[in-house]
């Protein structure tokens, strides 16, 4: 639980749940000074060895508690499907162990609150993957911001146009409410929305339409969302996981700036972003705002390495507790709002029922 009192010394991770997982390992490895992944575990025992196979020294478990007992466990990462997250959570932290966990962190607002207790019980530390707003392009609009550099927000377009089938769906927890927890909106497209809450803020109102329309699954596929931001500025969300090219897009107008992100589905929080100034002045001053940047890396790798410096400072992590829940209160408010056909305010109030879950 305490921070690693010099950065010689690797924190020990323990990665549980090796779809996603996987990708949480080969960022490890890329950040081998940093850190060093311990054991990994999954299930599936031949997968588990698989993985296990691609570093020096690491055991492969297929039951958590192996992970929960181990002495060499500084970090158990979370890669496990979302409704098994709320637990998991919880016995990681009275394990003594501090916790990453993959999106959804868990099912509702109040199981949040309910995480964020416990590990202010513990004195452990939980951090939620929100990888996409460490890219480079999110990352220099999100500094013109701060630097008062943009003006005004406007208008923002998001696009999310993935492509899912039967495929993907044959994995049994996927595409249900009790275990997936929700469809494209919570599993695929809010990435796409938390990056527009980094730049934005939260909203103020969300009014959400929302179908099943390209799988036989129980959980929305289709989308189509507008946002009113507490600044005054608008936005609007499509997503699809009928898309047969595809493609995630963001586009940002603000007052003395235009910015614009490129299309690769699953990168395209990365450089490089077109960034349209008002005016050379101006120009000038985004320039030297942007040389100020200092180059990091972007994704996972980019989140993980500045999780590893906050741990050595003994800061709280680059996304907290706090980020999560207003994420997944927008997403819940999205939800209330494609059932009853209305707008729903934000923040939700402290006795509305739909904290406690989003699921019908």
């Amino acid at each position: 639980m305490a921070p690693s009192d010099a950065s010689s010394e690797p924190i020990r991770v323990a990665v549980v749940g090796l779809g996603i997982g996987r990708m949480h390992v080969l960022s490890y490895k890329e950040l081998r000074r940093s850190y060093r992944v311990v054991a990994v575990c999954d299930v599936d025992a031949e997968r588990a060895s698989e993985v296990a196979g691609w570093l020096r020294d690491v055991r492969a478990e297929t039951d958590i508690e192996a992970v929960l007992g181990a002495d060499d466990v500084d970090v158990v990462d979370l890669c496990t499907p979302p409704a098994q997250h709320r637990e998991q959570i919880e016995r990681c932290l009275r394990a003594g162990k501090d916790v990453i966990c993959e999106k959804p962190l868990v099912g509702s607002v109040r199981e949040v609150d309910e995480v964020a207790a416990i590990a202010a019980e513990t004195g452990g530390t939980v951090m939620p993957i929100l990888q996409y707003r460490f890219g480079g392009g999110v990352q220099k609009l999100r500094h013109l911001v701060d630097a008062d550099l943009a003006g005004r927000a406007y208008v923002a377009n998001i696009d999310v146009a993935w492509r899912r089938g039967a495929d993907y769906y044959a994995v049994p927890w996927r595409g249900r409410w009790d275990t997936e927890l929700g469809g494209v909106l919570l599993s695929h497209a809010v990435h796409a929305l938390d990056m527009a809450l980094f730049i934005l803020g939260p909203p103020a109102g969300v009014w959400a339409r929302t179908a099943t329309l390209v799988n036989d699954i129980e959980v929305e596929d289709s989308a189509a969302v507008t946002l009113r931001f507490r600044s005054g500025a608008l936005a609007t969300l499509s997503a699809t996981l009928g898309s047969v090219a595809e493609i995630s897009r963001h586009r940002f107008t603000f007052e003395h700036l235009s910015a614009e992100s490129g299309t690769e589905p699953y990168t395209n929080s990365a450089d490089p972003w077109d960034i349209t100034v008002a005016d050379p002045d101006h120009q000038g001053r985004v320039d030297d705002a942007l040389a100020e940047l200092p180059a990091q890396g972007e994704d996972y790798i980019g989140q993980l390495e500045r999780y590893a410096l906050t741990r050595v400072a003994g800061d709280p992590p680059p996304v907290t507790l706090a980020d999560a829940r207003t994420l997944l209160e927008v997403v819940t408010a999205m939800y209330v709002s494609s059932r009853e056909d209305r707008e729903v305010a934000l923040p939700l109030g402290p006795d509305d029922p739909a904290l406690e879950g989003w699921q019908p």
